[in-house]
């Protein structure tokens, strides 16, 4: 038996799943004060009349990254960078910094050294401020860690107690103020994280469930939640990775679908091009921050069953005149919806109006309504009908403003070349608890099929509990210099073989990639790695080639658990 248990923003949803069937799901609100409270909630009602012996993996997807960081609620860091010449890091939008002089060169050597009282100065400022987590971030420091590490120790000297993250253990990858992003957002949650794991590792076995934890990351696989302390930020964006993950597993493979998840408080909208969901090129987005997060090219829109509906501005006082007033559907929630117990209308006591759910009390949703109703001067089903059309309308304009995006996406352009054909949204695949009701009606706007698998409210859930580990890795190799990096966690090495082959790169990168598997407790995938990118660069002076700049990229990609009937 497996479990899934995703954390969304109205509700935490959590399924029992053996091999290809759903066994049991259970729904309780989610409280973002206290996410562990209301996951567990969850969990105690699932595992209720269940044997906790039988379960075999537990998959959580968390919102408490994206929360912190949305709320403001991450821990105050300072960010050191060591820039080099020709950046200037003002312009990066990352906040206030502190410049330290010193330069690496792109491959690896060290044009300008470091200035110990300039450190020393920097250390004795940063502790002045009563700040006790640092961010070190040097460009090109991926190729050679050295200024990082020196940094770091003179830091650590100065400022006993204090926790220091290095920017070449965070990300390896090329794009200074991605690293820098990346690395300042892990400082700023890794200490939240790491309680939240060990809690969650305490209550589950409190709970008798012995068997592998695992978190969703925003790429849509798994990783084992004591190794994910490691690199936090890898969490956020879990929710719609499950909804995306959750699609593949309750439609069939292979399929081109714009995904559409209805929740709550949000909608996110994403795209699988024949059975593959479609990466961010960029890296996840983080407010104004670009960060070298992988993950699926998602977009969140401030709209769902629950968004607040008010009447905005009154008659102009002429007959049945109301040119002054329009219906505001969000952005925002105030609550639960008025049919469940809430306090004032939602998208959801308009659906119950209309007949096109049954949830909640149908008094209720006509109370709601009529709210609407007095203000509108019109009926209560004009009313719920106006409720409905604004949300559609919502929902059909940011898909076709989300096409225009993804079409400058890499791997949507490569699939048009292949597939020789521009893709539009020939079916809209609809999951989240609104999707039943909403989504028959975005698919008829956009010309669309509309899909609604069964256990659409619970996909996302379904998702995590049957996704499988990715990783990546990222190798860049310079003969001449007889080295090579990985990016993704800033390993170096030695190279002997000047003349290697391109092929000889793809090997070294496998095993690379398989020791990497192992570190992360996921070996068991590494052999269904597949090499996405490689290239190779010949360095000539004079009439001979001195050495070749190889670059080899392999994954392991997203996909389902082989349990999973449908995968």
């Amino acid at each position: 038996m497996l479990i899934g248990i995703d954390v969304g923003g109205t509700t935490t949803d959590a399924v029992v799943v053996d091999g290809s069937k759903v066994v049991k799901t259970a729904y309780v609100p989610t409280d973002h004060d206290n996410l562990l409270k209301c996951l567990l909630g969850a969990l105690d009602e699932l595992v209720k009349g269940i044997d906790t012996r039988k379960i075999e993996r537990v998959v959580l997807s968390t919102t408490l990254i994206t929360n912190m960081i949305a709320e403001g609620k991450t821990d105050p860091v300072a960010l050191v960078l060591i820039p080099g010449p020709g950046t200037n890091p003002r312009d990066y939008a990352l906040g206030e910094s502190i410049i330290l002089d010193g330069a690496i060169d792109f491959r690896g050597k060290e044009i300008d050294r470091l200035k110990e009282p300039q450190i020393k100065e920097a250390a004795a400022r940063i502790k002045s401020q009563g700040l006790s987590r640092v961010a070190v971030v040097g460009k090109f420091c991926q190729r050679n860690h050295a200024h990082e590490l020196k940094v770091g120790e003179i830091m650590a000297a100065a400022m006993p107690g204090s926790k220091i993250e290095l920017g070449h253990k965070v990300s390896g990858q090329l794009n200074f103020p991605r690293r820098a992003a990346t690395t300042m957002l892990t400082a700023a949650t890794i200490d939240s994280y790491e309680l939240f794991a060990k809690d969650v590792a305490k209550a589950l076995k409190e709970r008798k469930i012995n068997s592998p934890v695992y978190i969703l990351k925003a790429d849509g696989g798994t990783l084992p939640l004591d190794k994910s302390v490691q690199m936090p930020v890898e969490t956020i964006f879990s929710g719609p990775a499950a909804s995306i993950m959750g699609v593949m597993a309750l439609t069939d493979p292979g399929q081109s679908s714009v995904v559409v998840d209805i929740g709550g408080t949000t909608t996110d909208l994403a795209l699988i091009l024949s059975g593959k969901p479609l990466l961010s090129a960029k890296g996840a987005r983080v407010g104004s921050l670009l960060t070298h997060v992988r993950a699926f090219a998602v977009k969140s829109i401030a709209i769902g069953g629950d968004s607040a509906v008010a009447v905005c501005g009154q008659k102009d006082g002429g007959e049945g005149s109301d040119c002054g007033i329009s219906l505001a559907v969000g952005p925002h929630r105030d609550g639960p919806p008025l049919c469940m117990g809430g306090n004032g209308p939602t998208p959801t006591d308009a659906l119950r109006v209309l007949g096109l759910s049954q949830i909640g009390d149908a008094a209720k949703a006509e109370e709601a309504m009529q709210i609407l109703a007095k203000g509108l001067g019109c009926t209560n089903k004009e009313a719920a009908q106006k409720v409905v059309d604004g949300v559609v309308d919502k929902i059909v304009f940011e898909v076709n403003e989300m096409f225009r995006e993804w079409e400058q996406e890499p791997a949507y352009r490569i699939w048009e070349i292949m597939k020789r054909e521009s893709l539009s949204a020939q079916s809209v695949v609809g999951v989240g608890g609104g999707a039943p009701a909403l989504v028959p009606l975005v698919a008829a706007r956009l010309k669309a099929a509309a899909i609604v698998p069964q256990y659409a409210s619970v996909a996302n859930a379904i998702g995590a509990a049957v996704a499988r580990p990715t990783l990546t890795l990222n190798l860049h190799i310079d003969t001449e210099s007889k080295e090579y990096a990985v990016a993704e966690d800033g390993l170096t090495g030695k190279v002997t073989n000047q003349k290697m082959t391109l092929e000889e790169a793809e090997r070294l990168a496998r095993r690379l990639l398989a020791e990497r598997a192992a570190l992360l407790g996921i070996s068991e995938y590494a052999a269904e790695a597949e090499v996405t990118y490689s290239e190779v660069f010949n360095m000539i002076r004079g009439w001979s080639t001195v050495g070749r700049l190889m670059d080899v990229r392999m994954e392991i990609p997203a996909g389902l658990l082989p349990s999973w009937g449908r995968c």
